[in-house]
């Protein structure tokens, strides 16, 4: 549909497999926007949940504004940007792609099915000037060797978002992009997209992170975060906690779902609006610090008795192995918890043995995984982040 144009002949003639209309065929009235309550929803995305039944995240149109107006001024996006296009439309990160880039005119490269063997090339090849993208799929490019240093001269933006950020792939990517500025973003579903941003920069960041993850920053305009602790009381500075968030881009609710939406969407003692509980444990920075990921609340488990935060484990186990991706999951399971820890690692040169050796020295003895993994290839889940189910299964059906 091309309603400024008069004569469409040669636009048809250049695209024949489409049907190219002009002014002629579109009364002006026909093209004049719908009014739409800020407040009513814009669409449904259906997330898995811990329990593995849909949630359905109604996100207002007012939400989306929300991020587009934020991301659009904070990135300087203009027409002559080239975005990437990493995630199906069931993704939410994909509303980052689309929307964001529309405001301003830019053009969204959507890749053909291999672009995921080379993201590399595909960024070369398009002189894409924003990567947005799990860091997953950037870890599976450093494998392949194709995060050389000055391997992305057209980056502008290099952001990361749905899984946590591990430093030395922040490091090596950052020197892939020397001339794009490398954002760690944070925010779940129900708080549209994403809702506070960490911006890496190589001398001081490697010392605010956390178990060798980039912290998640700080919030974005319109967004309030506050660390809370069981009873929804504000944790002192530097101390652990719940994430919770609030502001223009935290959403309506789930679809249906009246019980699960009053547990996940709350009111704070003395502090206005609805907060949405992210079920993300964070530490609160001490004076402007960032805020660090320390991760998820169900990932605090039981061994034996023994709290134990499989984060730290697994910060331990990609130091040891040398690598970026482990996975620890708590097992076997007992009715009240775990009785040891089993973990997986990407490709290394380092041996098990060498690997349980050397997390000995340097965690108690029921933190060290009975059974260490190394696989070639971890699975991932639909939008290409570590599919930590799967490698449960894995162990529930002894292979």
């Amino acid at each position: 549909v091309v309603p400024d144009a008069v004569n469409v002949d040669e636009l048809a003639r250049r695209w024949r497999p489409h049907t190219v209309v002009g002014a002629d065929a579109v009364p002006g009235r026909e093209l004049a926007p719908k009014p739409v309550d800020p407040g009513s929803p814009a669409y449904v995305l259906f997330t898995s949940g811990s329990t593995g039944h849909p949630k359905g995240v109604l996100v207002a149109h007012q939400n989306v504004a929300a991020l587009v107006d934020a991301s659009v001024e904070r990135f300087e996006i203009a027409e002559t940007d080239r975005f990437s296009q990493m995630f199906d439309t069931t993704f939410d990160l994909s509303v980052f792609d689309m929307f964001v880039a529309w405001e301003r005119g830019a053009c969204v490269v959507c890749p053909p099915p291999k672009a995921l063997l080379s993201p590399a090339r595909f960024v070369r090849e398009n002189e894409l000037t924003v990567w947005f993208s799990v860091p997953s799929v950037a870890l599976f490019a450093k494998r392949l060797g194709a995060l050389a240093p000055g391997s992305f001269p057209s980056l502008r933006w290099s952001l990361f978002c749905g899984e946590p950020l591990p430093a030395e792939l922040a490091a090596t990517w950052a020197a892939a992009g020397p001339q794009a500025t490398l954002e760690n973003l944070y925010g779940p579903t129900e708080a549209t997209v994403f809702c506070s941003a960490y911006r890496w920069d190589p001398s001081t960041s490697p010392a605010e992170c956390v178990n060798g993850i980039v912290p998640i920053g700080a919030p974005v305009p319109g967004t309030t975060m506050v660390v809370v602790d069981e009873e929804l009381r504000e944790v002192d500075a530097g101390c652990d906690g719940e994430l919770v968030v609030g502001g223009r881009q935290v959403a309506l609710g789930y679809l249906d779902e009246e019980e699960r939406t009053a547990a996940a969407f709350v009111r704070l003692p003395a502090r206005r609006g609805v907060y949405y509980r992210t079920g993300d444990r964070v530490r609160r920075p001490e004076r402007d610090g960032p805020i660090a990921f320390l991760g998820r609340r169900d990932e605090q488990v039981k061994v034996n008795g023994h709290r134990v935060e499989l984060a730290e484990v697994e910060a331990a186990l990609r130091e040891a192995a040398q690598t970026e991706a482990a996975v620890a999951l708590a097992w076997p399971r007992t009715e009240v918890g775990a009785s040891g820890i089993t973990a997986f690692v990407s490709d290394t040169q380092v041996t098990p043995v060498s690997m349980r050796r050397a997390l000995a020295e340097r965690l108690p003895p029921y933190m060290v995984p009975r059974e260490i993994t190394v696989l070639h290839r971890f699975p991932l889940t639909a939008n290409g982040k570590l599919d930590r189910s799967a490698l449960l299964q894995r162990l529930e059906a002894g292979t």
